[in-house]
C-alpha cells in the first residue's frame, strides 16, 4: 500500500500562516492522479478542504475556507497553503491521492497520509 507523508503542521497564533506538504517516502510520482487535503477537527466528520490535478492545474476549494487558502502540486508533491488562520481551522490535515478525476468524498481516494496536526490558538 502507498503511504503518504503530510508535514508542516503545528501550533500558531491567530492570523498565522502555514504551508503544508505532503508526497510518498520513496518520491513516487502520481502522473494522471488527483490530489486531495482532508482536515477531520476533534468531534467531526472528515472534511474536504481542496484538490487539484498533477499537472497543478484545476484547483478546487471547500465554500467554507475559499479565499484564505493555496493549493498547488506536481506529480511528486502536494502544497497547502493556509493564510489568517482562526482557531476554527484547528483540525488534522490528511493528503490523499486517486487515480482520475477529482471528488470531494474521501471514501473515493486510493492512498492517504497519516495526518498532521494544525492548532491556532486565539
Amino acid at each position: 500500500q502507498v503511504q503518504l507523508v503530510e508535514s508542516g503542521g503545528g501550533l500558531v497564533q491567530t492570523g498565522d500562516s502555514l504551508r503544508l506538504s505532503c508526497a510518498e517516502a520513496s518520491g513516487q510520482t502520481f502522473y494522471g492522479y488527483t490530489w486531495a487535503w482532508f482536515r477531520q477537527a476533534p468531534g467531526k466528520d472528515r472534511e474536504f478542504v481542496a484538490s487539484i490535478l498533477w499537472s497543478g492545474d484545476n484547483a478546487h476549494y471547500a465554500d467554507s475556507i475559499q479565499g484564505r487558502l493555496s493549493i498547488s502540486a506536481t506529480a511528486s508533491t502536494v502544497y497547502l497553503q493556509l493564510n489568517s488562520l482562526i482557531p476554527e481551522d484547528t483540525a488534522v490535515y490528511y493528503c490523499a491521492a486517486k487515480r482520475g478525476r477529482r471528488t470531494t468524498d474521501y471514501s473515493g481516494f486510493d492512498f492517504w497520509g497519516q495526518g498532521t496536526q494544525v492548532t491556532v490558538s486565539s
